[in-house]
């Protein structure tokens, strides 16, 4: 006899509650920047390799789209609003808690990036691998690459066959 699913209902506010504390660890870690790396040379912790370093970037990764605040806020609450869509579609069985969890750290991460740019215009970054000049990055940059890399590598097309129910 196969295990009962557990109740939708009894962990609904664990989402909301998820994505409000690492939304608030990564502008917590940005006022941190702020505070301590502003107009101060870089803070170097592993000489060559790794460095905080702070940056106000006014687009998206590696500084793409530059100065297209209100087109990339846009995109972002579409996003959302697609992602908060098919949150409520996926099936309640173990298979995807992975995904709903690695679902809210994608939510968190552009929440934290899309109040930047709501409040500031541009979005602090400050961590830097200098080893490989790989581009100036912060928390809420990790949530969204580490959750769709191990989105990618977890599930597989057919996985997602759920989306395709019209019910």
């Amino acid at each position: 006899m196969t295990q009962p699913v557990r109740s939708r209902g009894k962990y609904v506010w664990m989402a909301p509650l998820g994505m409000l504390l690492l939304t608030a660890a990564d502008q917590l870690t940005k006022y941190l920047a702020v505070r301590f790396l502003k107009g101060r040379p870089d803070l170097i912790l592993i000489p060559g390799v790794f460095q905080l370093s702070y940056l106000e970037n006014r687009g998206m990764a590696w500084g793409m789209m530059d100065g297209m605040r209100w087109l990339i806020l846009l995109m972002t609450v579409l996003i959302l609003a697609a992602l908060c869509f098919l949150w409520r579609r996926v099936p309640h069985t173990p298979k995807y808690r992975a995904f709903r969890v690695l679902a809210v750290c994608f939510a968190a991460g552009a929440a934290g990036n899309a109040i930047d740019r709501l409040v500031r215009g541009y979005v602090i970054d400050f961590f830097y691998f200098s080893l490989i000049h790989f581009p100036v990055f912060n928390v809420a940059d990790c949530l969204v690459c580490v959750s769709l890399i191990l989105t990618v590598i977890l599930y597989r097309n057919e996985d997602f066959a759920w989306m395709n129910n019209r019910s």
